[in-house]
């Protein structure tokens, strides 16, 4: 649990550097550092794409989940770290039955980048396997155009 824990927190923060230091199609009109911002109509669509994406994966839409993913994604969680094509098959052997949220927090470390961390807590099965508990996410999101996109997604069952 400790060293996927690791995992998760590594991952995390590679992919947000990742983010970070890509430079945007428009450069800035102001030398400024950016602050970030909190807008209270961004966490809305951010929490609302993150459910929405959840919901996909467990009524196994595939063609609808793969729409939120960005090329580069990247899954971490208890079978390992993933890429979209690996989610996309791991989709087969789950079995979803409820997912309750609480704790949702967004945060703007860029203007085009949110991270939304929350526990969430499931009725599930993995390959027959009961999967059900109480888990904490953490996932980047990155605004590529008019869409935001999931980059990472991290899902570790609480202790």
């Amino acid at each position: 649990m400790k060293r996927q824990f690791i995992l998760c927190c590594f991952s995390l923060i590679t992919v947000t550097s990742v983010c970070l230091s890509q430079e945007s199609a428009s450069p800035s009109p102001s030398p400024t550092r950016f602050k970030p911002a909190r807008s209270a109509t961004k966490e809305k669509i951010v929490v609302e794409l993150e459910k929405k994406v959840t919901e996909a994966f467990k009524n196994k839409r595939a063609e609808e989940f793969k729409r939120y993913l960005a090329p580069e994604f990247v899954s971490v969680d208890p079978q390992g770290i993933e890429n979209a094509s690996a989610q996309l098959a791991d989709m087969e052997k789950y079995d979803v039955r409820e997912n309750t949220f609480t704790d949702m927090k967004v945060t703007f470390p860029s203007p085009k980048v949110a991270v939304i961390t929350y526990k969430v807590t499931t009725q599930a099965t993995h390959s027959g396997q009961d999967t059900s508990g109480t888990y904490n996410v953490a996932s980047v999101w990155m605004k590529r155009g008019a869409n935001w996109l999931l980059i990472c997604h991290a899902f570790m069952k609480g202790q």
